[in-house]
């Protein structure tokens, strides 16, 4: 009668009213905790999906009816039932939803987590969050959710700088990286690949963004660890006695320089194995000495001078400067360009940038020239037959017409690149197929080793390949080297349109005309005055001994006007900065014996080089002996062209992480090269100053 009595009492009382500050402090306890358990948080026990098992009314119940003073108790109805009514109330009059927890966690084992939108939708609207002084203290539960629901959906794109009123379906763009402007993306753009979801912490956290992002921008995140390089360690010291002889093709690409530049623009230190040295030295014009005419195709000039960041060592600079064939002489060509249109293209610095890479090289080709177009996404296309360069406006019009998507079958369209230029071959001209891509290769034979036999296979034709690549988060830079150094060619990478046009358009010579083929170098070291050597770059480039001398094996192509240098870092006899141990059994009969007559006494070296004439099998001689008559005393007395190729070797070396140069700053590169900048038309040396400046303001980190 008294429980009855307490009862109809407790009926009649008001609830009190709730806190405005206490629920405020709650609920972000509650986004908190929400935030923890939803990202790689560990699974709550029993519990492997990590969602949270049980509901903010469950929470609130379950702990106050175990309660043994509570448990089965009266007071337990008297105090809880009130208490779990009023709950429910203010829960239904705030809106907040009714969460099927476990149909969450069914969800997310099947795969269907909370996903970015799906393609052709637009991007949920964000809200602005107030500042911490200035947010209602009685803001709605619903509000809270919303936050939470819009920090989930946005995890994979950051927002940088959101404003309400630019987040419509207009309004949405990308970050040009090449540029730092923003290009629109149209409804029907493929959604980003799902990142993994970071840990959000309240509030919502910007993404630190190495270029100014355009206000109410939405950030797009690259995904560096998709990107492929050799994995080639730099080349070691090796001792003369027991190994005098070094062996390397030339290299003439350009492809690492400009991903250098890239990665360093863009706020970040570049992966060490995208840097080869030989192809930032390369990546600079340079004045050196000429061949008289086309009968002997390129000379040498050989410098040996102190090494800047060993006083104990020296360095031996090989350069070579090719024939450079004048324009109104120059071959017709045959020019077939196989295009990447596969989704992975579909950015503003692949596609669209490609396309006016290639409107920039028509327009620098002849009228009787000829150009193909062939495609390559899913299945392989001819998107141009064979067309001479007269016909310009249906050239460009092809490519203005050219759209990404759908996957890369790659192999199919190197086939059906090929079959073109066979069909338009010019016998005596200049025949290449001109591949553009991010190196995307998932349809069909995609394997390095697959995709090289097939090149292989196809240069018995006389047709060359350029690689030109593109973009940033997909790019196959392995893939790329191999396809080039297999298929007579070259790679350059595309960054900007400024690259183009050094590429394919003041460089056209030297990327579509090639003057020697498979050209090596072979330089043996005199044991007597040489106990150590080190070739600085060409990692991937290194042959046999016995390669040298062995017509059937490929090597690299120069074009004309082609610069290409080699830098040693050599150890003189006696040097403090000898590593290796003198032998103790057989040093006499491993190092060639020394001669009575001191015909080579003077000698430091001796440098030979092969290459073939374009269209001959039988390969042609050109060596040269390296003594003291080709030594400088001082750094400083160098010529200015040669100190200027060493700063770039240092740097480069820096950026690969190699340890002798742990001791040798940036600043100290930046010195070395801004006294020996020089003339510079096209400002590419002070660029290159730019860079080395931005390394040690990101290596001071």
């Amino acid at each position: 009668m008294i429980l009855d009595k307490e009862l109809e009492k407790l009926s009649r009382t008001t609830p009190p009213a709730a806190d405005p500050e206490a629920r405020a402090r709650a609920l972000a306890a509650a986004m908190q905790a929400f935030d923890d358990a939803g990202n790689n948080a560990a699974a709550a026990q029993g519990n492997a999906k990590g969602w949270r098992p049980i509901s903010i009314i469950n929470w609130i119940w379950s702990p106050a009816m175990n309660k043994k003073f509570l448990a089965g108790s009266a007071l337990a109805t008297l105090l809880v039932i009130p208490a779990a009514g009023y709950l429910t109330f203010e829960l239904t009059r705030s809106g907040l939803p009714i969460v099927d927890q476990e149909k969450i966690a069914n969800n997310a084992s099947d795969g269907n987590a909370p996903k970015p939108a799906e393609t052709g939708t637009v991007a949920p609207q964000l809200r602005e969050a107030p500042a911490e002084e200035n947010r209602p203290a009685q803001s709605s539960a619903a509000d809270s959710v919303q936050v939470l629901q819009d920090k989930k959906q946005q995890a994979t794109v950051k927002p940088v700088a959101p404003q309400t009123s630019e987040f419509d379906a207009g309004g949405i763009a990308a970050l040009n990286k090449s540029e730092g402007s923003a290009a629109p993306l149209g409804a029907a753009k493929r959604a980003a690949p799902a990142a993994p979801q970071p840990q959000l912490a309240e509030p919502m956290a910007v993404a630190p963004s190495p270029l100014p992002p355009a206000e109410g921008r939405l950030q797009i995140q690259l995904d560096p660890s998709r990107e492929r390089f050799a994995n080639t360690a730099a080349n070691p010291i090796k001792s003369v006695a027991t190994d005098p002889v070094s062996t390397f093709s030339a290299d003439v690409d350009s492809a690492s320089y400009s991903f250098v530049r890239r990665s360093l623009t863009g706020g970040a230190m570049p992966d060490p194995q995208s840097v080869r040295v030989e192809e930032m030295i390369n990546y600079f014009p340079y004045d050196w000495p000429r061949p008289d005419n086309a009968d002997q195709p390129f000379k040498a000039t050989v410098t040996v001078m102190p090494t800047p960041w060993n006083h104990d060592t020296q360095l031996m600079h090989v350069a070579i400067k090719g024939y450079d064939i004048a324009p109104a002489t120059a071959p017709h060509a045959n020019l077939v360009f196989l295009i990447d249109v596969s989704g992975s293209m579909d950015e503003p610095d692949k596609l669209p940038l490609l396309k006016s890479a290639f409107r920039l090289l028509v327009n620098r080709l002849k009228a009787d020239d000829t150009v193909s177009i062939v495609t390559y996404a899913g299945n392989a296309g001819t998107v141009l037959e064979p067309t001479r360069v007269a016909e310009k406006s249906k050239i460009l019009s092809a490519i203005d017409r050219l759209e990404a998507g759908g996957s890369t079958g790659g192999a199919e369209g190197i086939e059906a690149a090929y079959d073109l230029a066979r069909q338009a071959f010019v016998k005596d001209g200049v025949n290449r197929v001109m591949l553009a891509t991010d190196g995307d290769f998932n349809v069909g034979p995609s394997s390095d080793e697959d995709l090289k036999r097939i090149i292989e296979e196809k240069r018995k034709d006389g047709i060359f390949l350029t690689v030109l690549g593109f973009g940033r988060g997909n790019l196959n830079d392995s893939l790329m080297q191999t396809l080039a150094q297999n298929g007579n060619g070259s790679a350059a990478y595309i960054d900007t349109l400024a690259e183009a046009q050094k590429t394919l358009v003041e460089e056209a010579g030297s990327t579509l005309f090639p003057i020697a083929e498979d050209v090596k170098f072979q330089v043996e070291f005199n044991p007597e005055r040489i106990a150590e050597y080190r070739l600085i770059g060409y990692e991937t480039r290194a042959l046999n001994r016995e390669d040298f001398n062995n017509d059937r094996v490929d090597a690299g192509d120069i074009g004309s006007g082609h610069s290409v240098t080699a830098i040693y870092e050599i150890t003189p006899k006696g040097s403090p900065a000898v590593m290796n141990d003198d032998l103790r059994y057989g040093a006499a009969e491993t190092a060639p014996a020394a001669t009575s007559d001191n015909t080579h006494q003077g000698e430091l070296a001796f440098v030979k080089m092969r290459y073939k004439r374009p269209g001959e099998d039988k390969s042609a001689l050109i060596s040269t002996p390296v003594g003291d008559s080709n030594a400088v005393a001082s750094v400083d007395a160098a010529p200015q062209d040669v100190r200027f190729s060493v700063a770039v070797a240092a740097f480069g070396q820096k950026l690969s992480r190699v340890p002798a140069l742990e001791a040798y700053s940036y600043r100290a590169v930046a010195d070395l090269a801004a006294a020996s900048r020089g003339t510079d038309p096209f400002g590419y040396r002070s660029d290159f100053l730019g860079l080395v400046r931005l390394a040690d303001g990101l290596s001071q980190r």
